[in-house]
C-alpha cells in the first residue's frame, strides 16, 4: 500500500469523524430578532431567530404585582451592569411565569436585551452558548421553560456547574430564568423523609438526598414564587384579555357567568384558563 493510499484513507476517516463528531453552535444574525432557540441539527447546534415573538406586554398581566415587581427589578440591575441573579420562577400552572418572561424581553429588548430558549436535552451545550455570546454588546437571557430533571440527566450537571461551582463562570452578560412546577427541579419521593436526621435539641437536618435535590435550586439567586389564583383574581385576569382583544366593557360584564363555567369544567382559575376563554368568547361575540 503506498503512502498516497494511506493518506487517502486517513483524509476519508478524518471527514467522517467530522460529520459525527459535535459542532459548538455558530453565531446567527443577531439582527434578525430579539429572540432565539437553540436547537441540535445533528452533530450541531443551530440559533434560530424567532421570527414572531410574542407581542405580550408587562402592563397586560394582572394579580401577579410583586413577582412582576420583583423580576423587572433585576432585570432592570442586569440591564445596568449592576448585580443581578439568575431567577428560578416556581408554582402553579398557568400563572403567568413564562409570560412574565416573554413580556420582559419586550420590555427591554429595545435597551439590548436578547432572549435564547434552550430545551432541557439541550443544556449540555450550555457552556458553548455562554462562549458563543461572551464578547457581544447586547444582554443575554437564557431561558428555561417547564423545567424538571429525572435523576441522572446530563443537563442537571451541566446546569449546576454554569450557575455555581465551574472553573469556567457564566459571562457578565448572560443570566438564566427558568420557569418549573417543581421547587427543587428533581422529583420528589415519601422515602427520601426517612433520611432526615433529628438531633436532641429538636433540629432537623435533610439527609444527603434531598441535599443534593435542594443544591440546584439554591444556585439560582432569585426564587419567584406563583399561587393559584382566586375566583376575582381570575375574573380580573379574563376582563384583561378580553379589553386586549377589544370587546366593550357591556360585553366585558356580561361574560362573567359564562368564565366561571369555563374555569369549573377544567378545574383550573388559571391565566391561560383565562386567556383562552376570552379568545373564545371574542369570537362567539363576533360571530
Amino acid at each position: 500500500m503506498t503512502v498516497e493510499t494511506l493518506i487517502a484513507r486517513a483524509e476519508a476517516l478524518l471527514a467522517r469523524l467530522e460529520a459525527v463528531l459535535p459542532h459548538p453552535a455558530q453565531a446567527p444574525d443577531w439582527s434578525a430578532s430579539t429572540a432565539f432557540r437553540y436547537r441540535r441539527r445533528g452533530s450541531a447546534g443551530v440559533l434560530e431567530p424567532v421570527r414572531h415573538v410574542a407581542p405580550i406586554s408587562l402592563a397586560q398581566l394582572r394579580e401577579v404585582e410583586p413577582q412582576k415587581e420583583r423580576l423587572v427589578r433585576n432585570t432592570e440591575q442586569f440591564m445596568s451592569g449592576r448585580g443581578a441573579n439568575n431567577v428560578l420562577l416556581t408554582g402553579a400552572r398557568g400563572t403567568g411565569k413564562s409570560s412574565l418572561i416573554k413580556a420582559c424581553l419586550n420590555e427591554f429588548s429595545p435597551r439590548g436585551l436578547r432572549l435564547i430558549e434552550v430545551d432541557k436535552a439541550d443544556l449540555v451545550d450550555l457552556p458553548d452558548l455562554v462562549e458563543l455570546v461572551a464578547d457581544r454588546p447586547e444582554r443575554f437571557i437564557v431561558y428555561c421553560d417547564d423545567l424538571s430533571f429525572e435523576s441522572g440527566e446530563s443537563g442537571y450537571k451541566a446546569l449546576k456547574s454554569i450557575l455555581d461551582g465551574s472553573v469556567a463562570q457564566s459571562s457578565d452578560n448572560v443570566l438564566i430564568y427558568a420557569t418549573s412546577n417543581r421547587r427543587h427541579l428533581l422529583p420528589e419521593t415519601m422515602r427520601e423523609n426517612l433520611s432526615y436526621q433529628h438531633t436532641e435539641d429538636g433540629e432537623v437536618h435533610p439527609g444527603e438526598v434531598v441535599e443534593e435535590k435542594i443544591s440546584l435550586s439554591e444556585r439560582f439567586g432569585l426564587w419567584i414564587s406563583f399561587y393559584p389564583f382566586s375566583q376575582d383574581e381570575y375574573l380580573a385576569i379574563v376582563n384583561e384579555w378580553l379589553r386586549h382583544f377589544g370587546l366593550d366593557e357591556a360585553l366585558i360584564a356580561a361574560a362573567r357567568p359564562q368564565a366561571l363555567v369555563w374555569a369549573l369544567e377544567r378545574g383550573s382559575r388559571s391565566g391561560r384558563v383565562a386567556q383562552q376563554f376570552a379568545r373564545d368568547y371574542v369570537a362567539l361575540c363576533h360571530g
